[in-house]
């Protein structure tokens, strides 16, 4: 997988953490079967950031751990052309998930696992979101998103 990590922390996001996030995506992408050439970028931001990106894009006046921007839903752009072999090829960008540090730290410590447990998840989490799962579209979805990421965190050792 193709991941750009964006710092935009006032202390700044630690080469371990960045590793974390690069490994425990490819292994999530590698469970969801995602072709090797799938992009997408994480940035860290801090409370104030994040609190502005879901009063602009969300309407939500509040600070949230992580907001998921998908970029290619629907059908793919090239399934009508008459030769499309090479579509393969070509890179797809499933989109950009925005998580804030700062609620790591907080909500880490509130349900008592590591911080390195609550980054996991929260990654996991928006990148569940970019490929199509949705757990506010009633019980079953929820619990089908809920399972998978569960499973995925389990099965690479972030455990609660």
């Amino acid at each position: 997988m193709d991941l750009a990590i964006i710092d935009q922390t006032k202390k700044g996001v630690t080469p371990y953490h960045r590793d974390l996030v690069h490994s425990v995506l490819n292994f999530a992408g590698t469970a969801l079967d995602l072709p090797e050439n799938t992009e997408m970028s994480v940035t860290f931001v801090n409370n104030d950031e994040i609190q502005r990106y879901n009063q602009e894009y969300r309407g939500v006046d509040k600070v949230t751990d992580v907001i998921s921007f998908a970029i290619e839903e629907g059908e793919d752009d090239f399934a009508n052309l008459p030769d499309n072999s090479w579509a393969d090829e070509i890179a797809k960008n499933i989109g950009d998930i925005i998580v804030s540090v700062d609620v790591i730290s907080s909500q880490a410590e509130y349900l008592e696992h590591s911080y390195e447990r609550e980054l996991g998840f929260l990654v996991v989490h928006g990148f569940l979101h970019l490929n199509g799962y949705d757990h506010m579209l009633g019980d079953q979805e929820e619990k089908e998103m809920f399972d998978l990421q569960r499973k995925i965190l389990n099965d690479y050792g972030l455990t609660r």
